[in-house]
């Protein structure tokens, strides 16, 4: 197992390494930059002495984007290493602060949707398993179907019409009220629950029916096993062939989905946080990459790599545990 763990972390430097260096390519090879934005802006203004070119080149030197890629890369892994990830171009201020500041409201949003997720998908998955080809089946997996088919805008767009303008239940968008200040500190709580309500309903409605496919995809494979046909043939209740043989064995192939899960925790739901406009991690990298953030883009995007690769060693070491035959080495 020690042995399995150190070649993997190996392999995962490795992978944040190159990862590391993709993104910064990409982000330096965007059509436009902040310090372009920051240089039109500043040569726009009638009390400026200097051309757009002029504050361009200025401004390149003073945020070190007149290197090149590779030299510049190497200048953020340098620092990076040393654990100085520089200032968010666009909030001004540390990286790392702003990301504490927010990364508790995609933690909140993920953390809820992953329980609502599991506590539906899981016994609606079984119950398909059990009475398979009947109705029940049939209805489940067309609502399975329809969570994972409906594109994430879209899904947001009629919730939103629905219960925002039509029933006006909702409100729009946002995090808060407008009375949020106001209120007391549970007051506050319950304001911030009920603005999370629409957005972790998306989230949910398009999770659930991958995780509800594949738990019923694994309980009917277990089903069809054969120490199952033996509990059964003994005359175990079916209560107690599914819920204590069957259900226990198709929990095993689920923890790989734990891969998954644990980057979307801290990592945010960019597209719903956006559409919502929640100002999660999520949300705010978002407006961070499309200015030409690159220190937050950059600590936004390793810290995706890095905690992906934590997620699947976990995965692998917690299947390594509940499932007796597999062996790593």
């Amino acid at each position: 197992m020690r042995n399995f763990i150190i070649r993997r972390v190996i392999l995962g430097l490795f992978i944040t390494f190159f990862g590391a260096m993709l993104s910064y390519t990409v982000i330096r090879s965007l059509p436009t930059s902040y310090v372009e934005s920051v240089a039109r802006q500043r040569a726009s203004n009638p009390l400026s002495t200097k051309s757009y070119q002029e504050w361009l080149a200025e401004l390149n030197q003073v945020y070190g984007l007149d290197k090149g890629i590779i030299p510049g890369f190497f200048g953020w892994l340098g620092n990076a290493i040393k654990g100085d990830f520089g200032d968010s171009w666009h909030y001004a201020v540390p990286v790392t602060q702003k990301f504490s500041e927010v990364i508790w409201v995609s933690m909140i949003l993920n953390v809820i949707t992953t329980l609502v997720q599991f506590f539906i998908a899981i016994p609606l998955g079984i119950l398909a398993a059990r009475k398979q080809y009947s109705r029940t089946d049939y209805a489940i997996t067309l609502f399975a179907l329809m969570g994972i088919s409906l594109p994430t805008f879209f899904l947001a767009t009629i919730l939103k019409y629905v219960f925002a303008i039509k029933l006006q239940w909702f409100d729009l968008y946002g995090l808060t009220g407008r009375f949020h200040t106001t209120m007391t500190d549970f007051q506050q709580v319950l304001d911030i629950a009920y603005h999370l309500v629409l957005p972790v309903v998306t989230l949910m409605m398009l999770s659930v029916g991958s995780l509800m496919r594949y738990t019923r995809t694994n309980m009917l494979e277990v089903l069809n096993s054969d120490y199952i046909r033996t509990a059964r043939a003994k005359g175990l209740p079916e209560k107690v062939v599914i819920n204590k043989h069957a259900f226990r064995n198709t929990l095993i192939p689920l923890v790989t989905s734990l891969s998954g899960i644990l980057p979307g925790m801290f990592t945010g739901a960019m597209i719903t946080e956006t559409l919502y406009q929640i100002p999660g991690i999520g949300y705010i990298s978002y407006q961070a990459i499309i200015r030409g953030d690159i220190p937050f883009a950059m600590f936004y995007m390793v810290f995706l790599i890095l905690l992906t690769q934590v997620s699947i060693l976990l995965s692998d070491i917690l299947y390594a545990i509940v499932d007796p035959r597999i062996r790593v080495n």
